[in-house]
């Protein structure tokens, strides 16, 4: 039986037991080894053994330098070793307390491996790390050891030492594993001692070791202290040698069991150092990068398409790595920082959505098992890495796979709902440790990588639909609830026992840890912002009826005026209070004026409005710029700025006792004064737009104000010649009639100043006794006529979506000089790559050329363009006869009558569109997907070339000075047919007015 010891094993023990010296129980030892390796001894024997011999005597032969002369002390310890190296395959034996207790002399013997002693015995070291090795394989041996520093005297053994350097680095690898970024302490110094010894070791060696240690390293870069490494990494050697080591496996012929242990290495290494460590061939620094990141996408392909997430999972640790490698890649290709070609950008773009296509695929396989709601916690893991990188990916290809993903949305929210709330449950568990604990990491929060893509997903209509179904808005309300308790920190409460002597001490220091979560949190909360922004503008029934957006309003007003006013809080702190004035736009019905938290809530938002220009700080006194505080973060608010100057003038129609406040607080003053200071046509006009429209609806809302600001005549055109110079409000009326009449004839005179026939204009249309005013009605006008031809903010935001993934152009009908004041005043440069007047070209619509022309500074086909129209003669017609990939009608409010009820068949053939669209909100999901990774200049372009086709000369008033324009005709009707073959090759939209 398997409990039974055997004859010999039991006449050994006596014998041991019986030894009446040192010296018979020493001899009895050799027997005892041939005893152990036997196939007669089982766990039993080997205990009994041990227990005989006692652990006091092997001590003994390990520690005595009591020996004799012609003995030296190695053979004792040699002895002991081989015994005890055997015990060690036993749990008990290895975790027995006299073993654990033993682990300093071990540690001595392998320390000391390159002392002469040890050069002609090389088992004693072999053995005392075999029992090192051995302990190390259950967990109170591995508390041991820990205990015992063995990590950090292992990595001195390793970085020092030059013999059997390879035990030393498994131990290590060993019990990382099990403790984690505690492993190591503050002091990175050994880390990076140790990265760099094996790291050389890596780039040098050129046998199977070399992916021996790319799988050691790769746990050593997970299980390290990430911030404090990614910190003090500059200056080391270890990344590049780990570039070399892996670029050259990478680049050479090699096999799935050398290239996945290359893959998971790298990235761990692009997930501590960021992906910028993939940069690092000065002379072709993208080379590695796009190698690295297509293998990622192959290899995601080759192990997810077609395949059930079970067979999947058995392979999660390569995936998963492959998933940071695109992570990363996609977030940094994101920020333009890398010069990819036409090429590259095809190719990345194809490996992309053919990777992604793939994990879609088995998401939605997963979708549809029925075992989703019942996943181990590494099956979840991976279902939750499925999720992360899927969403990387659609925060910026919002178009991509559209079908697909719609399919899965309603299980992506499912997963990533559960993952915040766990996420959140447990820090909530844990927030009073305040301690940087690096091995119980808090579980994966899914939602908060989530938000970037949850907030273009929300401009899609169905998608939208499918977010507000699974009740999505809640889940987010409960998420800016939980990074609101993080964000604005508060220091815990002093027991009133301890008030007094605590009084004069300085405020404990947060630690890193609790620093970087509050930057997360600050940054979540803007991408929950963005989102529930998006929402209330598209779905402004629901929002004015629903009770958690209620909710969420009454939540800004009374926390918002809380929060600190530091510069880290000021992105955070402009978009809550946006989102507040869209919220309360919607439920103004519900607004009571004696809210006092209102009060406090619009002191705050005015406060935030106010500051955002200065002229005080300008070094012309003259001149109004970007606050100081506010200059670091003005690419993140400018935009929110303008949308709040917006709406704020919407509201005070709502709610017109908001007005006092502005009143009161000496804002409105505080602008007019604004305005009279700063030199007349240096104020930006879309910021003297934002401030004059605010100005006038005070003056609509409450009569108070028009005293105040008649000093800066800022009245509408409309109140100045009825209020001010005494026209009745009938030849008011007559007289801006006639002059709209007369512009709408002739807006420009290409032999005259564009001022002065305008001017003109208005003093052909007043009476003899006011024909002076001219210039002053046609610049109040002129500001009026371009503050209700402002774009919405909607149809901004829709721009600015489709400028990341096409190139967009304008082509119009029109005099120069009366179309460029349009596209200047309304800043419509920011979101075209290609404007053109008809009036500098030999062309107009409908002729084909001047959409050849279009192509040709975009250096697209035409077959891979889209024209959107509002007229069928013009537009549509010329896009018709230029053969380009697709044609849209966006028909005038009086022409929407052909859509509904009637057919494409009631338009004429010769203009009959591809599409027709009743809303420009709607062209983004009639558009192909983009196949280009956020493209907008032709590859083949130099820069000095693009800025001359794309911007007119601004030295020559409303003249544009062309280049040689080739021959369009030939080039492109020769090759429309073959371009519109493969109109979905190309992410650009040639978009008219």
């Amino acid at each position: 039986m398997s409990g039974e010891v055997s004859e010999p094993i039991k006449k050994c023990s006596l014998i041991l037991k019986n030894a009446k010296s040192d010296t018979e129980k020493f001899a009895a030892l050799f027997m005892v080894t041939k005893l152990i390796k036997g196939k007669d001894c089982n766990q039993a024997g080997k205990r009994l053994l041990f227990e005989s011999i006692g652990f006091d005597f092997l001590r003994k032969l390990l520690t005595s330098k009591d020996v004799p002369d012609d003995c030296p002390a190695s053979v004792y310890q040699s002895v002991a070793l081989s015994i005890l190296s055997c015990f060690c395959d036993d749990e008990q034996l290895a975790t027995h307390q006299d073993m654990l207790d033993s682990i300093p002399v071990f540690m001595g013997i392998v320390s000391t491996c390159d002392d002469d002693e040890y050069d002609d015995n090389l088992i004693i070291i072999n053995e005392a790390y075999h029992c090192l090795q051995s302990i190390s394989l259950y967990e109170s041996g591995r508390l041991a050891l820990r205990q015992h520093d063995v990590i950090t005297k292992m990595a001195q053994i390793y970085t020092q030492r030059s013999f059997q350097i390879d035990e030393a680095l498994t131990l290590i690898v060993t019990l990382v594993a099990r403790f984690g970024a505690n492993s190591w302490d503050n002091d990175p110094k050994l880390f990076h001692a140790l990265l760099q010894r094996v790291s050389l070791d890596f780039e040098t060696d050129h046998a199977e070791r070399k992916f021996e240690l790319a799988e050691m390293i790769s746990s050593l870069l997970f299980h390290c202290r990430r911030d404090l490494v990614a910190r003090t990494v500059q200056g080391e050697i270890w990344p590049e040698c780990l570039y070399k080591g892996i670029s050259d496996i990478l680049k050479s012929k090699i096999g799935k069991a050398q290239r996945d242990p290359a893959l998971k290495l790298a990235a761990n290494a692009v997930d501590v150092l960021g992906i910028e460590w993939t940069l690092h061939d000065v002379e072709n620094p993208k080379k590695f990068f796009l190698l690295l990141l297509q293998l990622a996408a192959i290899e995601v392909r080759m192990q997810m398409d077609n395949k059930s997430f079970n067979q999947c999972v058995q392979q999660a640790d390569l995936i998963t790595a492959c998933f940071i490698i695109l992570e990363l890649s996609i977030n940094f290709m994101s920020t333009d920082q890398l010069d990819l070609d036409q090429k590259d950008k095809q190719q990345v773009y194809t490996g992309l959505k053919g990777a992604f296509s793939a994990v879609l695929g088995v998401l939605v396989k997963l979708a549809n098992d029925t075992k989703k709601d019942r996943l181990q916690k590494t099956e979840k893991a991976f279902a939750y890495a499925m999720v992360r990188v899927l969403t990387a990916w659609l925060a910026q290809e919002t178009s991509a796979m559209k079908n697909q993903v719609s399919k899965v949305l309603p299980f992506l929210f499912k997963l990533a709902n559960e993952s915040f709330y766990e996420s959140r449950d447990y820090r909530i568990a844990h927030k009073a440790d305040n301690v940087d604990d690096h091995e119980q990491q808090p579980p994966a929060d899914i939602l908060r990588v989530m938000l970037p893509a949850i907030c273009h997903l929300v401009v899609e209509e169905e998608a939208r639909q499918i977010f507000l179904k699974e009740k999505e808005e809640q889940v987010l309300y409960d998420c800016l609830l939980f990074h609101w308790s993080i964000a604005h920190y508060k220091k815990p409460p002093v027991p009133r026992a301890e008030r007094l002597k605590r009084m004069n001490e300085p405020d404990p220091e947060m630690t890193p840890q609790q620093l970087d979560d509050m930057k997360d949190s600050r940054t979540a909360i803007v991408s929950l912002c963005n989102i529930l922004m998006n929402i209330t503008v598209l779905e402004a029934k629901l929002v004015e009826e629903s009770t958690l957006f209620a909710q969420l309003l009454r939540f800004i007003f009374e926390n918002l005026p809380e929060l600190k006013d530091i510069p880290d809080n000021l992105v955070m702190h402009g978009h809550l209070a946006v989102l507040g004035l869209l919220l309360l736009k919607q439920q103004a019905s519900k607004i009571k004026k004696n809210d006092f938290s209102i009060c406090r809530y619009i002191q705050t938002t005015i406060r935030f409005l106010w500051d955002a220009y200065n002229i005080d700080e300008s070094n012309d006194p003259q001149a109004l710029v970007v606050s100081m505080q506010y200059k670091e973060h003005w690419f993140e608010i400018m935009e929110l700025w303008f949308l709040g100057m917006q709406t704020m003038s919407g509201i005070i129609k709502l709610i017109p006792w908001i007005s006092e406040f502005a009143i009161e607080s000496g804002w409105a003053e505080g602008i007019v004064e604004t305005l009279r200071k700063v030199k007349i046509g240096t104020l930006p006009p879309n910021v003297k737009l934002a401030y004059e429209d605010f100005l006038s609806q005070l003056v609509d809302a409450n009569p108070a104000v028009a005293p105040v600001l008649k000093k800066a005549d800022a009245l509408k055109v409309a109140d100045l010649l009825h209020r001010e110079h005494g026209f009745s409000r009938e030849l008011a009326n007559e007289t801006a009639t006639n002059y709209l009449t007369a512009f709408r004839r002739c807006p420009d005179n290409p032999d005259v100043a564009l001022a002065q026939w305008r001017s003109q204009l208005w003093q052909d249309v007043l009476p003899g006794t006011h024909k002076h005013l001219a210039s002053e009605l046609y610049g109040r006008w002129l500001e009026w006529r371009y503050r209700y031809l402002a774009l919405p903010v909607e149809v901004q935001t829709m721009l600015q979506t489709l400028r990341l993934q096409y190139l967009l152009g304008i082509i119009t009908n029109g005099p120069t000089a009366a179309q460029w004041e349009k596209i200047d005043r309304l800043a419509l440069n920011k979101y075209f790559d290609c404007i053109l007047v008809s009036s500098d070209l030999p062309w107009a619509k409908p002729d084909r050329n001047i959409f050849y022309a279009a192509c040709h500074y975009l250096g697209v086909p035409p077959g891979q363009c889209v024209m959107i129209g509002d007229k069928l003669e013009t537009d549509i017609q010329g896009g018709i006869e230029a053969n380009l990939g697709a044609t849209v009608w966006l028909p005038l409010p009086t022409e929407q009558r052909i859509i509904g009820d009637r057919t494409m068949q009631d338009v004429p053939e010769h203009v009959r569109p591809d599409a027709i669209v009743d809303s420009v909100l709607k062209l983004p999901a009639m558009l192909p997907p983009s196949t280009s990774f956020r493209g907008r200049r032709p590859a083949e372009a130099e820069v000095g070339d693009w800025e001359q086709k794309t911007t007119r000369n601004r030295a020559a008033q409303y003249n544009r000075i062309l280049p040689e324009i080739p021959d369009l005709y030939s080039t492109y009707s020769s090759s429309s047919n073959d371009c519109s073959q493969h109109s979905n090759g190309s992410n650009s939209s040639n978009n008219s007015s």
